[in-house]
C-alpha cells in the first residue's frame, strides 16, 4: 500500500530546499563579489603558487632523508638498493660519528649565528646612531662607503682576512701582508675557526643593523626626547628609557634577517676553516646523502622557528608609531670639534678596510706571479710582477696557468658571466613581479588570514638558509630531470629573491593613500591602468629596489647555486672552481670584476631612478 507522506512534511522540505538555495546563492554573490577586486584574485594565485614553490622542495628534501641511496652507507649497512629507511636519523643522531657530523658543526652554526647578530648590531648601531644623532663629521661619504661589505660577494672579506693574517709558519699557507711586510704572525685562533668567521659576518652584515635601525633613528619623532630633556632628564637615561625602546623593532627584525642568514652561510666558514652545517653538509657527499639531506631539514626548521618567532612578536607588539608628522628637527648630540672629526676618522679607516682595501688587493693579487704571496715586498722582487693571469691569449700549462687563457682571452669565464646575467635578469624580473604583487595584494587585505599566509609564504624563503634552499631544489630538480639548467636556476632564485621585493613592495603600498586608487576606480580605470600609470609611478624608487636587489644578490650569490648546477655555469662556481684549483689569480680577477659590476650597476640605476640597493636591505 502506498504511503503519503502529511502535507506538512511537503511544506518543511520546500521551505528547507529553498534556503539551502536562497544561501548557496548568497555564498556564490559573495564569491563573485570577493573575486571581482582584482587584488582578491590575484592573491589567491599567489598563495597557490608560493605554497608549491616552497613546499614541495621542502617535502623533496624531507623525503631524501628516508630514501635507499645506492652507493651511500644507508644502503650500505641496511642491504637495500631502493625504498625508504630510518637508518640515516639513527645513524646521525646516535652513530659513533654523530658529534663529528651533527653536534659541533650544530653548536658551531648556533655560536656563529648568534655572536653575528650580536657584532652586526653593535657596529651597525653603533654607525645609525652616529650618522643620524650626532655631528659626526663626513656622512655622506661614510653612509655610502659602509654598505660595501653587503654589497660585495659574502667570501670576500673573508679572503682579504687571510691575505692580510695568514703566515706560513702559523696556517701553513703563504705569508700575508702582516706576516711579509712586519714579520708579524698572529695566532691560530685570529687567523683560522669562530673569531674571524664571526667578525667578517658581522661585518657583512652590519648594513642590515644600520639601515633598519637608522631608518627608526632617522624619522624618529624628535618631541620625545625633546619632552624628556625639558623635563631635565641626564641624555644617558634618556638613551635607555626612550631611543632604545623605540628601536627594539628594529633590532629585532636585525636579530632574525642575521641569524638566518648566518646560520645558511657557506663561503665564510668555509674559507676560514670552521666546521658548521653548511661545511659539514658539502663534505659529506654523497656517501652520506641521506645524513647530509637530514642537516638541510635541520637548517630549514631553523628558518621555520625564526618565522614563527617573528610572528609571535610582531602580533603582540604594542605600538612603536615613531613617526607623527609633528616635529621636527633633532636635536644632534654634539661631539666637540676634536670628537667629530676623531670619530669620523675611525669610521673612515674602517669602511676602508672593509670596502676600498678588498678591490685594491684583489687587483693587486691578478698581478703576483704567485698569488697570496706578499713575500716580494719584503724580498725586493717587485720586477717579477706580471700580466699573464690577464692577457695570455693562448692554452698554456707553464707558469702555473693549468691550460688556461689569461682572464681577458678566457672563453668560459666570459660564458659563465653571460650566463650569470641570464639567471640574474630573469630572477629580477620574476622574483620583482611576483613581490610587487603580493605587495600590493597584501596592503589591500591586511587583515585577512589568507594575505597574512601569503605574506608568510613569501617571506619564508628569505629566513630559510641558503644552502638548505639550495639542497632542496637540489633534490627536487633531480627528480624533475632539470638539474645543471638555467630552468633550475632561475626557479631557485626566483623563489629565494620574492622576500626582497615583496618587503620593498609592501613597505611602499602601506604608505599609499586608499583615496589615490578610489578616485581612479569611482572614474571606471581598469586595474591594470591603475598599477601601470598611477601606484607605480608614484613608488617607483621603492619598487625599482625590489627589482634592483634580486639582481645584485643573484650576481654574487655562490651558496644557493653551488648545489644545482656544473662549476663552469656561472660565475660564481666557477669561482669556487679556481679557488679549489689554487689559481687564486683566476678568482681574485673574478671577485673584482663582480664587485666593480655590482658597484657600478647599483650606481647607475640609483642615478636613472634614485633606488638603491642600500634602501631594501634586510626585506624592509
Amino acid at each position: 500500500m502506498k504511503r503519503f507522506m502529511p502535507l506538512a512534511w511537503y511544506r518543511g522540505n520546500i521551505m528547507q530546499q529553498t534556503v539551502k538555495a536562497s544561501g548557496t546563492r548568497v555564498w556564490l554573490n559573495k564569491l563573485k563579489t570577493t573575486f571581482s577586486k582584482p587584488q582578491n584574485a590575484i592573491l589567491l594565485a599567489l598563495g597557490i603558487l608560493l605554497t608549491f614553490s616552497t613546499i614541495a622542495p621542502m617535502i623533496s628534501i624531507a623525503l631524501d632523508t628516508v630514501t635507499v641511496h645506492v652507493g651511500s652507507v644507508d644502503s650500505h649497512y641496511t642491504g637495500l638498493t631502493e625504498g625508504y629507511t630510518f637508518y640515516n636519523w639513527q645513524d646521525l643522531f646516535t652513530g659513533k660519528l654523530a658529534k663529528v657530523n651533527l653536534w659541533s658543526p650544530l653548536l658551531n652554526s648556533v655560536l656563529l649565528s648568534v655572536f653575528s647578530c650580536f657584532g652586526a648590531i653593535f657596529y651597525g648601531g653603533l654607525f645609525a646612531y652616529l650618522v643620524t644623532r650626532t655631528n659626526m663629521r663626513c656622512k655622506k661619504y661614510l653612509s655610502s662607503s659602509f654598505i660595501f661589505p653587503y654589497i660585495m660577494p659574502q667570501w670576500t672579506l673573508a679572503v682579504i682576512w687571510q691575505n692580510l693574517f695568514d703566515s706560513n709558519l702559523v696556517t701553513g699557507t703563504s705569508d700575508g701582508l702582516l706576516a711579509a711586510i712586519f714579520g708579524i704572525r698572529m695566532p691560530l685562533w685570529w687567523c683560522q675557526g669562530m673569531f674571524p668567521s664571526v667578525m667578517v659576518l658581522s661585518l657583512h652584515y652590519a648594513p642590515f643593523a644600520y639601515i633598519l635601525i637608522g631608518g627608526i633613528f632617522r624619522n624618529m619623532d624628535a618631541n620625545l626626547e625633546e619632552a624628556a630633556t625639558i623635563m631635565g632628564t641626564p641624555r644617558l637615561k634618556i638613551f635607555a628609557r626612550v631611543t632604545l625602546p623605540l628601536v627594539k623593532p628594529a633590532v629585532l627584525s636585525t636579530v632574525l634577517l642575521v641569524f638566518s642568514s648566518a646560520m645558511g652561510s657557506y663561503p665564510v666558514p668555509h674559507y676560514l676553516n670552521l666546521t658548521t652545517l653548511c661545511t659539514k653538509y658539502v663534505q659529506m657527499g654523497e656517501k652520506r646523502a641521506g645524513e647530509a639531506s637530514i642537516l638541510a631539514v635541520i637548517m630549514i626548521l631553523f628558518g621555520v622557528l625564526i618565522l614563527i618567532v617573528n610572528q609571535k612578536t610582531t602580533s603582540g607588539r604594542q605600538s612603536y608609531t615613531t613617526v607623527t608628522g609633528k616635529s621636527g628637527q633633532i636635536s644632534l648630540v654634539n661631539l666637540g670639534k676634536i670628537g667629530r672629526n676623531v670619530v669620523a676618522a675611525i669610521f673612515c679607516v674602517a669602511t676602508f678596510f672593509t670596502g676600498i682595501l678588498p678591490i685594491i688587493l684583489f687587483a693587486i693579487e691578478t698581478f703576483l706571479p704567485n698569488p697570496g704571496d706578499y713575500s716580494f715586498i719584503r724580498n725586493g722582487v717587485e720586477g717579477n710582477l706580471t700580466t699573464k693571469w690577464w692577457v695570455t691569449s693562448e692554452n698554456i700549462t707553464e707558469n702555473g696557468m693549468y691550460g688556461q687563457k689569461g682572464i681577458l682571452f678566457n672563453e668560459a669565464i666570459w660564458g659563465a658571466f653571460k650566463g650569470t646575467l641570464i639567471v640574474a635578469v630573469c630572477c629580477a624580473l620574476l622574483a620583482g613581479t611576483i613581490g610587487l604583487l603580493v605587495g600590493y595584494c597584501v596592503s589591500k587585505n591586511r587583515r585577512s588570514k589568507w594575505a597574512a599566509y601569503v605574506n608568510n609564504m613569501a617571506f619564508l624563503p628569505y629566513l630559510m638558509p641558503s644552502l638548505a634552499g639550495g639542497v632542496a631544489f637540489f633534490v627536487f630538480g633531480s627528480s624533475m630531470g632539470i638539474f645543471n639548467t638555467y630552468l633550475l636556476l632561475v626557479l631557485a632564485g626566483t623563489v629565494k629573491y620574492i622576500p626582497f621585493a615583496s618587503r620593498s613592495a609592501l613597505s611602499s603600498m602601506m604608505q599609499l593613500s586608499g583615496e589615490i586608487e578610489e578616485a581612479a576606480i569611482i572614474q571606471d580605470i581598469p586595474w591594470h591602468k591603475r598599477m601601470l600609470n598611477i601606484i607605480i609611478p608614484i613608488q617607483k624608487t621603492s619598487i625599482m629596489s625590489g627589482y634592483l636587489l634580486p639582481f645584485i644578490t643573484c650576481v654574487r650569490e655562490l651558496t644557493l647555486f653551488m648545489l644545482l648546477c656544473s662549476q663552469t655555469k656561472i660565475i660564481t662556481t666557477m669561482l669556487d672552481y679556481f679557488d679549489e684549483m689554487g689559481l687564486y689569480a683566476f678568482s681574485s680577477g673574478i671577485n673584482l670584476i663582480l664587485i666593480v659590476f655590482i658597484l657600478i650597476c647599483n650606481a647607475l640605476i640609483n642615478k636613472l631612478t634614485g633606488a638603491s640597493l642600500d634602501k631594501g636591505i634586510g626585506g624592509e
